[in-house]
């Protein structure tokens, strides 16, 4: 049987860009300032990720900042160090919906994400915390 397709966002999701917002003060457009290869991983996502990796083939759909080019090699850099068996499977893409698979993880709702045509979870919404236990019941429970 082939594996389902996850889409997983870095932002927020994997990487906690939230925090080095908070620790850098940037309220308006932390993305212009956050040193993307220093964000820390999101509590649990390393192990979601690997657990998600055994049943289902993973892909990063990240958006780089489009004004600073240098950013999205930064983005590979970090997954490379911190996920390196998902070097390779990076989609840098500012149109989530066109993206073609079975599960789209994400943070956001303003890149495509809601007109994605497989199921969006959007990750980090309902709770205070990152949760990364939901999102895996979540896709256990109903996708499966």
């Amino acid at each position: 049987m082939e594996k389902k397709i996850i889409y997983v966002d870095m932002d927020g999701v994997i990487s906690d860009f939230d925090k080095a917002a908070k620790e850098g003060g940037w309220t308006h457009r932390p993305d212009l300032h956050v040193d993307f290869r220093s964000l820390d991983v999101v509590p649990g996502a390393g192990e979601a990720l690997r657990q998600l990796n055994q049943d289902f083939d993973i892909f990063i759909a990240t958006t780089p900042p489009w004004s600073r080019p240098k950013v999205w090699g930064e983005k590979r850099d970090w997954i490379v160090e911190h996920f390196p068996w998902l070097r390779r499977k990076m989609i840098l893409t500012h149109r989530k919906d066109l993206l073609i698979g079975d599960i789209l993880i994400d943070d956001s709702r303003w890149r495509g994400q809601p007109d994605f045509q497989g199921d969006w979870f959007w990750f980090n919404k309902d709770w205070k915390t990152h949760n990364w236990d939901a999102c895996l019941k979540w896709i256990y429970k109903n996708k499966i």
